[in-house]
């Protein structure tokens, strides 16, 4: 199977469009209100309404309330849920829609209790651990960390870009990459060119 690509931090019609045409399988919408690429999701569902079908809508969260999981996925239209703070399988697993888990990759973690614990999701997405940063930090983790036998999907982020996704895959070999920061311009705003790059260096790490 092909490795799926989600560009996440959409906050544009043309970004999310232009990800799509060139190949990635789900754009990422956050909806934590600290961020620099939040969008407020009647804005989101504007770029849900202008997009192809067969594309996956992700709403990405941090410690939010259950209200606002259920406004925004009301509002703008969303298939998969992303959470990206302290929360408790319980709470994940309430909403109608499927999850996955983000967890920011240290020394001492133990992925694989991890994935025991949250087994409920469909998956777990490894990102870089920074103090008080909750992801889009832009940095890699030792990829060496990550545990073959996992019992969950792993999406693999944090930091990134064209350059090093190709070795990254055939490391870690996930079952998708997610990628923001390493495909910009400036927090928010993507770059074609950095895109295209991207989903290159993508297919070359498929070719193992």
């Amino acid at each position: 199977m092909s490795i799926r690509v989600k560009v996440c931090g959409i906050t544009r019609v043309e970004d999310a469009l232009t990800a799509i045409r060139l190949g990635a399988n789900a754009i990422g919408f956050i909806f934590w209100d600290k961020s620099a690429r939040y969008i407020d999701p009647n804005e989101a569902r504007k770029i849900v309404m202008a997009l192809p079908p067969f594309v996956s809508v992700v709403g990405v969260y941090v410690d939010p309330s259950s209200e606002w999981v259920e406004e925004t996925c009301s509002i703008a239209g969303l298939n998969l849920l992303q959470f990206h703070g302290d929360e408790l399988p319980e709470f994940c697993s309430q909403f109608p829609l499927p999850y996955i888990k983000a967890v920011r990759i240290r020394s001492g973690i133990d992925l694989l209790q991890y994935a025991t614990q949250y087994s409920s999701s469909n998956g777990l997405l490894l990102d870089s651990y920074v103090e008080g940063v909750p992801g889009g930090t832009g940095r890699t983790f030792e990829w060496s960390l990550i545990p073959e036998n996992l019992s969950l999907p792993l999406i693999l982020s944090g930091g990134l870009h064209p350059k090093n996704v190709c070795a990254a895959i055939r490391k870690a070999k996930p079952w998708a990459v997610d990628v923001s920061s390493g495909v910009e311009i400036t927090k928010g705003i993507k770059d074609a060119d950095k895109i295209a790059a991207f989903m290159t260096g993508v297919r070359d790490g498929e070719k193992l």
